[in-house]
């Protein structure tokens, strides 16, 4: 598995160790997110669990891992996400998302080759790859063409297509899936869910892009591991899968809920939602996200069981119950010349 120290990555190992007592887990993170080390603290205990630090571009190093432990599966979790870095900093996009995954893709298919065996790998990718949608439109299908509007989406796209044309030209047992916007325990405080519980918690302003009207299918990281860990253990190679929340919100509701849930948990003299702030639109942001699940839903019975308000909740105790991993990040140098970054980035000086 690759990039399983992030936030989904280290999810998945969490929910497929507790699945699956004879899985051993080999993790390839490059560890470039402050409180990665936290995120796989207890798994560094737990001996079918081995982490290796270095980068999937490495392919000395993957080749090395693939031998080493007789890889019969790979995951690839690893990726540059943040669309708001992928629009400063494309070439690490390009970097990790695309060369990253041709690495691991040739790396995989010479010692599978070598070794007479019949691997797997599974691309995880996202909802992005198939562009902005309108209110009206309907919800994308595996079918749907793909539109990327951003570096990051379309260096997503890329790696998506070379993973298909393994499985065509090389007949690689290739699957593939698209997820909606995840959230939850362990996501790092970039991302918009995570970022305005620690504003929140700092009594900071809290910034939403334009109009804040943009539109977004929410997905609790459990239900989507669930998802992952079906389709790893019954789909079918050349396969593509849409796994989406069905929690389709805009910015500004999504935001507004949350300072509701803290005027409960945490009353202050002001309402929070006066810690809103709107700042200027990003350039090229789309408008709406939205995911089909028909096919996961009818091949595998799946169906998210968390709606928006219980993974919320679920989401915001968590952070509450663990501040001291919050605080580590939050009071890291990486994280703080981020958030300089992204103000500049913002125009708020």
């Amino acid at each position: 598995m690759t990039g399983g120290v992030g936030f989904i990555g280290s999810n998945f190992i969490n929910y497929l160790l507790e699945k699956e007592s004879r899985v051993h887990v080999v993790n390839l993170d490059l560890l470039i997110y402050p409180g990665g080390v936290q995120n796989i603290a207890s798994l560094n205990r737990q001996p079918r669990h081995t982490f290796a630090q270095g980068d999937i571009c490495d392919s000395a190093l993957v080749g090395e891992l693939l031998k080493k432990y007789a890889v019969d599966t790979i995951v690839n979790f690893a990726a540059e996400t943040h669309v708001d870095r992928s629009i400063v900093e494309p070439d690490q996009f390009i970097k990790t998302n695309v060369h990253g995954t041709f690495t691991l893709l040739e790396e995989a298919r010479k010692y599978w080759a070598l070794a007479g065996m019949r691997g797997r790998f599974h691309q995880i990718s996202t909802d992005e790859v198939f562009g902005s949608l309108n209110p009206e439109e309907a919800a994308c299908t595996e079918r749907t063409p793909y539109h990327p509007r951003s570096p990051y989406s379309a260096s997503k796209a890329s790696a998506d297509l070379l993973a298909q044309a393994y499985f065509h030209t090389y007949q690689m047992a290739i699957t593939l899936s698209h997820c909606s916007n995840n959230y939850g325990p362990r996501q790092f405080p970039e991302k918009l869910i995570p970022l305005t519980i620690a504003n929140l918690l700092q009594a900071q302003e809290i910034p939403i892009y334009g109009d804040g009207l943009q539109i977004r299918d929410w997905l609790y990281v459990e239900d989507h591991c669930e998802a992952l860990y079906l389709i790893l253990r019954d789909g079918q190679a050349g396969e593509s899968y849409n796994i989406g929340g069905e929690n389709q919100m805009t910015n500004l509701e999504l935001v507004e809920r949350i300072c509701a849930r803290f005027d409960q948990l945490r009353p202050a003299l002001k309402p929070y939602r006066q810690l809103i702030k709107r700042v200027s639109d990003r350039p090229g942001h789309d408008r709406r996200y939205a995911l089909a699940i028909a096919k996961v839903r009818q091949i595998f019975q799946w169906t998210p069981k968390h709606g928006l308000e219980s993974g919320l909740d679920k989401t915001i105790q968590w952070y509450l119950d663990h501040l001291d991993w919050l605080d580590s990040i939050l009071t890291d140098a990486a994280y703080l010349q981020w958030v300089k970054q992204n103000y500049e980035f913002r125009g708020q000086g």
